[in-house]
């Protein structure tokens, strides 16, 4: 196992309602000391985390999380706000209730409408595969891709499941070149990481990963 490959695809993520200054100045200082892709963190902390880092790391953050349900004009002001504040990446939650309508061209703008906004920073969209079926995952790997998106994230982790094996499969099967794969939640141990990559993953969201290879016990998702 090639430990430098996994931590080159991490996003070292700190999601928790209760974060403090402090948690994230020690995700930060983990994440550039393990040489991972990025980290992820509340809006809230954007600003402290770039001053922080400075170009050190990629500063990631979350858009209509985790629910997903606010309106266009909220996600698109999030964005604005987080990139003002120094993101370089953002991670986008979709309307889960525009899926169960059939408003898959809603579905499409909002995420071409947020892209726009990003310019050539990287947006990854988030469609919480555990509440979707399989016809719904298909759709949305298509919508996606039209969009212009960069990836397609399977889990917000705050909901009932995380990323599998399978839908890193699907994925894999039926989006378009221009995107990427980003698996999150639930990546418990470091041969599920491994097997993430192997299957096409080019992003790992986890809390964990820093932890396992450090051999600590970790409380995280």
């Amino acid at each position: 196992m090639d430990l430098n490959n996994i931590l080159s695809k991490v996003d070292h993520t700190l999601l928790l309602q209760g974060t403090t200054k402090e948690d994230i100045i020690k995700v930060c200082d983990d994440a550039i000391k393990n040489n991972v892709s990025s980290v992820c963190i509340p809006p809230y902390y954007v600003k402290l985390a770039k001053e922080y880092v400075k170009d050190n790391i990629n500063v990631c953050t979350v858009i209509g999380f985790p629910n997903g349900y606010s309106t266009k004009n909220v996600k698109l002001f999030e964005a604005k706000d987080a990139l003002e504040n120094g993101a370089d990446e953002l991670d986008m939650v979709i309307n889960i209730c525009m899926v169960k309508n059939n408003e898959y061209d809603l579905i499409e703008d909002e995420i071409r409408s947020v892209k726009e906004i990003c310019g050539k920073k990287i947006l990854k969209v988030i469609i919480e595969t555990c509440l979707l079926t399989e016809e719904e995952k298909i759709n949305l790997c298509k919508i996606v891709t039209k969009a212009g998106a960069d990836f397609i994230k399977t889990s917000t982790g705050f909901s009932k499941a995380g990323a599998t094996f399978d839908d890193i499969k699907l994925f894999t099967k039926y989006i378009g070149k221009n995107v990427k794969i980003k698996a999150a939640g639930g990546i418990s141990s470091l041969e599920d990481a491994e097997k993430f990559i192997k299957l096409g993953a080019e992003r790992l969201g986890t809390s964990k990963i820093i932890d396992l290879i450090n051999n600590k016990k970790s409380e995280g998702y």
